[in-house]
């Protein structure tokens, strides 16, 4: 078990923080002249929920992480998170939102809330194969991030719930099919509670009664991950 007295690492192995995809156009983008834009679009554990502030949020710490990586470039990341949102909703902001900002790079967080309450999920699923349609012919490279490894997602034994194993079926397939990226955030914050007996009161926050939401140190990690993910993935 975790030493609940010592600081958490955000130990993750990079076999679980790979995307799977090279990202060419991030890679062009980090290696130019101009800014350097990301665009995360997703509901509340975008928005960051759970957190102490929006500065704690993960697209925040990956912007955090990134400049780190790469002081001499200009790094943006666009926090597009609304809570309660599902893909249908985030989908239909696309044009307006994100591709408005003419992103090199978008992160799209999906499923959670559906797999949660248990509905629509084919609908979930159709709306992904649309918002991909519809970033397709920009330039921006896409990684989908799936949904949280959270008790309010897992059975009394901490299994995966029926919905959450079909959301995470539907997510990881289109990312196959379609050829993107994929943030296995799921699988990532199993190892911490499973392999690393790290409690899940230090890594998802109840602010709301529901052991949902993640809290500023798994939000931190899960942004540290992606930015190695990404910066692997820049290089294929």
């Amino acid at each position: 078990m975790a030493d609940a007295t010592a600081p958490l690492s955000c130990e993750t192995p990079g076999t679980l923080s790979a995307l799977g995809r090279p990202l060419s156009g991030f890679a062009t983008a980090l290696h130019g002249h101009d800014e350097v834009t990301i665009v995360a679009i997703g509901s509340s554990s975008t928005k960051g929920d759970g957190a102490s502030s929006d500065a704690a949020s993960y697209p925040a710490r990956l912007k955090a992480a990134l400049s780190t990586r790469f002081p001499a470039r200009t790094i943006n990341v666009l926090n597009l998170g609304i809570g309660g949102q599902e893909a249908p909703d985030e989908a239909a902001r696309f044009k307006k939102d994100v591709l408005a900002s003419m992103p090199a790079l978008v992160i799209w967080q999906i499923g959670t809330n559906a797999a949660w309450k248990d509905y629509f999920l084919d609908d979930v699923r159709i709306a992904i194969l649309r918002g991909l349609d519809h970033l397709a012919g920009t330039g921006a490279d896409v990684v989908l991030m799936d949904i949280q490894f959270a008790p309010a997602l897992l059975d009394l034994k901490e299994a995966p719930t029926p919905a959450t194993l079909q959301m995470q079926e539907i997510i990881a397939t289109i990312a196959k099919d379609s050829g993107v990226a994929l943030f296995r955030r799921f699988e990532i914050m199993r190892y911490w509670h499973v392999d690393r007996g790290i409690p899940f009161d230090q890594m998802i926050s109840n602010f709301d009664g529901n052991w949902l939401h993640q809290n500023d140190w798994s939000y931190n990690c899960i942004a540290q991950a992606l930015c190695d993910g990404l910066i692997e993935a820049a290089a294929s």
